[in-house]
């Protein structure tokens, strides 16, 4: 945590450059990485045990028992490369707490921050051999998930990629986080004023490229005009390209050919029948934010992840119908629901199918020591810092009978 405090800013311009993060997002990431450190390093001395009482039963009379929670062995860790230094000190930290042995492979697109990340840890106490940072490109992948000497993987990716790794894994244990195209309910009576903002943040920052990035709006019919005027508002005044520049919010997409993509299936949205209401326009790999209604439910923009800058609005007639189309995903990771109604919040946690309820602000929230993944396609396991260290570790039970 000292070090990475100390070279902060390094790390925040290397990440910049590297995964083309605007800076003040590449800063905000770093932050929560050190975070995600301190939080491991406090969770170290609460490895949870329990006694177990066993004289239930007449059978337990004269018995002990207790059960701790021991490393599963060996973990490899595969990285994406949208967030390639928090979401790997949610893999690192956690095994180091545990004292899991580990190798991590960070795409080959941001390797940079990775070992950087190896540096520090090559001037801990460490011991030798008990962690592993690679740079192997996609033929190589195998190896993190096919050897057996390895007891987990954690995969953070594409659910094609993920999907295919565990079926050729054997019996090895596996946490998932595969993605989504999140929704956000906008219940009637919301204050549109305060809930735009954070909702053209969570679906355009970082060019969208988040697993939780908002990627449908499902709005009551009554703030669904104003809550459309004060989106495309938004959209059209947030600065889009150079992400070294203090004021970009919309840095590029990690490739051309990303940018290509999202594209395309916007121009496949609009021949179906859609309404581009801001952006649509692309400058290299530069794709300006970009809201659309009217959109096809079989369009790819409504039921794959679009991982871009690009956000379907929906209208809806009341909370069930808005619940009914946000379920209406093979995804289900997060979903954010605006409501004044505590009612409507209390039905949306019973019934939405997905891993976490945010209230009150997008699917894109999220704190690092909360429980984060997935149902559905968007994956397996949990991460957030003690429930990372709980997946990587098995539990074990000691029974102690009593004299005679």
């Amino acid at each position: 945590v000292r070090r990475m405090t100390e070279r902060a800013e390094e790390f925040a311009r290397v990440l910049s450059a590297e995964a083309g993060k605007p800076i003040t997002l590449a800063r905000g990431e770093v932050a929560r990485a050190i975070e995600t450190f301190r939080m491991s390093a406090e969770e170290c001395g609460r490895v949870r045990g329990e006694t177990i009482a066993l004289d239930v039963s007449p059978r337990g009379a004269g018995y002990q028992g207790l059960w701790k929670r021991v490393p599963v062995g060996a973990c490899s860790f595969v990285l994406p490369f949208n967030f390639p230094l928090n979401l790997l000190a949610h893999k690192v930290g956690p095994a180091i707490a545990v004292g899991c042995p580990f190798v991590a492979k960070p795409d080959p697109r941001t390797p940079l921050t990775s070992l950087m990340l190896g540096e520090i840890l090559a001037e801990t106490e460490l011991p030798k051999g008990s962690w592993s940072i690679l740079t192997v490109v996609k033929d190589g992948i195998e190896l993190f998930s096919e050897d057996e000497r390895i007891k987990l993987l954690s995969f953070t990716g594409s659910p094609a990629v993920g999907w295919k790794l565990k079926e050729r894994a054997g019996r090895k244990r596996f946490v998932l986080e595969l993605g989504g195209n999140a929704a956000c309910i906008v219940d009637t009576g919301v204050d549109v004023e305060k809930a735009a903002p954070k909702i053209a943040n969570g679906a355009f920052a970082y060019a969208g490229q988040s697993c939780i990035s908002v990627q449908r709006v499902l709005a009551h019919r009554s703030v669904y005009e104003p809550l459309k005027e004060a989106l495309v508002t938004r959209a059209t005044a947030m600065k889009a390209g150079d992400p070294r520049d203090e004021a970009t919010v919309v840095g590029p997409l990690i490739s051309e050919k990303e940018a290509k993509r999202v594209e395309e299936w916007v121009s496949e949205a609009v021949v179906g029948g859609a309404r581009v209401l801001c952006g649509g326009r692309r400058d290299g790999s530069v794709y300006a934010p970009t809201l659309l209604e009217e959109v096809a439910p079989s369009a790819r923009l409504a039921c794959q992840e679009v991982f871009g800058p690009v956000a379907i609005l929906q209208k809806c007639e009341e909370i069930g119908e808005a619940i009914r189309f946000a379920n209406d995903s093979v995804f289900g990771l997060q979903c954010g629901v605006f409501t004044d109604s505590l009612t409507n919040a209390r039905r949306a946690f019973e019934e939405l199918e997905v891993g976490g309820v945010i209230v009150n602000d997008v699917p894109t929230w999220r704190m690092d020591n909360m429980p984060y993944g997935g149902l559905k396609q968007s994956g397996l396991g949990r991460e957030g810092v003690r429930f990372a260290m709980e997946e990587m570790t098995d539990v074990r039970v000691l029974v102690v009978s009593g004299p005679g």
